[in-house]
């Protein structure tokens, strides 16, 4: 009996590694304090050009997100309404209810998670510690690198 299977489908068997938020992710994360200025953090934020960032507690928990939309609202209210200039705390301004990916996480449900989200980062934890921060920008170089059989 002849196997008529088409060459093109007898691919090289080897086992499909699927790359996870490890792979891709920022391990030296810059992070903020709940006490910090809003207005220091904002002036880090367009130094650094990054568009927020964990905000943790001395045990270096998360505890919230700061982002550069958090920050555009106190300018804009400063600015646009006439406002006394704003001496609050980042604890003010932050986002409170932070959502992480487990570091083993797969590049394909990450894409999925930002797909499905207006989120532009995901804090990375390993045991429960942030081991780093997965981006958008991330999360679309690994997809760029990946077959189409991969997924």
């Amino acid at each position: 009996m002849v196997n008529f299977t088409p060459k093109f489908i007898k691919e090289n068997k080897k086992i499909i590694i699927h790359e996870t938020a490890s792979d891709y992710m920022t391990t030296n994360v810059i992070t903020f304090k709940a006490d910090q200025e809003i207005m220091d953090v904002t002036e880090k934020i367009i130094q650094r050009k990054i568009s927020g960032a964990p905000v943790v507690n001395n045990k270096g928990e998360i505890i919230g997100i700061i982002t550069e939309k958090d920050c555009l609202r106190v300018i804009y209210d400063e600015k646009y309404h006439n406002l006394f200039p704003n001496q609050g705390k980042v604890t003010n301004y932050m986002s409170k209810k932070v959502v992480t990916v487990d570091h083993n996480i797969k590049i394909n449900e990450l894409a999925s998670l930002f797909m499905k989200s207006n989120f532009r980062r995901y804090p990375v934890l390993r045991n429960g510690k942030m081991v780093g921060v997965i981006s958008r920008r991330d999360v679309l170089k690994a997809c760029r690198k990946i077959k189409k059989t991969s997924w």
